[in-house]
């Protein structure tokens, strides 16, 4: 069984401290039982045993000490008796009742003119982004056009919905007319080459 003392240096900082303790308790019960004087003397708002070291103790800090006379000087506490308080008049206990004047402004204050009303106009509608790319015309039946969006490309008639958003209006040689059936935005696509 290991009783801790394997480690010296640890053993040693432990004896040491051990004797440090038992020092400091030993202090502390002889100075318990020491002499009021040298308590008294230690301690500088004290009555000092002798007036002597009172002075002594004074003189060596650099300053005069004051008689230390225990007797009650009634005629200091009758000159703050007489003493009367006039004050303003204002109980700090009570709302006060007049507020105090609120100081008016020397310039008159300048209010900026009215600004003019925001005319909000709603946006232009989005472009149609059909392209028209050719038409076929038979003899006998109605123009037949060809519009591509991205990469669907769209058959229609005059009259026809295509995109399940767009009407054919009018077929011409060179454009197509072309109304967007949600907010009845009319635009002309031209024939583009290619």
């Amino acid at each position: 069984m290991k009783v801790g003392t394997e480690d010296k240096k640890k053993l040693y900082i432990m004896l040491a401290l051990a004797v440090v303790a038992v020092l400091m308790v030993l202090r502390s019960l002889l100075s318990f039982n020491a002499p009021a004087s040298t308590v008294a003397a230690s301690i500088p708002n004290a009555i000092p045993a002798q007036p002597d070291a009172a002075n002594q103790l004074a003189r060596a800090r650099g300053r005069t000490a004051p008689p230390l006379d225990p007797t009650l000087r009634t005629d200091l506490l009758k000159n703050s008796e007489e003493a009367y308080y006039k004050g303003t008049g204002r109980n700090i206990f009570e709302e006060q009742v007049t507020q105090p004047p609120i100081e008016r402004p020397k310039q008159p204050v300048v209010t900026p003119p009215p600004a003019q009303p925001v005319v909000v106009t709603p946006p232009p509608p989005p472009p149609i982004p059909l392209k028209f790319f050719g038409f076929a015309n038979k003899p006998g039946e109605r123009k037949s056009i060809f519009l591509a969006s991205g990469d669907d490309i769209f058959i229609g008639h005059e009259g026809d919905i295509v995109n399940r958003r767009y009407r054919i209006l009018r077929i011409q040689q060179t454009q197509v007319e072309i109304e967007d059936v949600l907010n009845s935005n009319r635009q002309t696509i031209p024939l583009t080459q290619g």
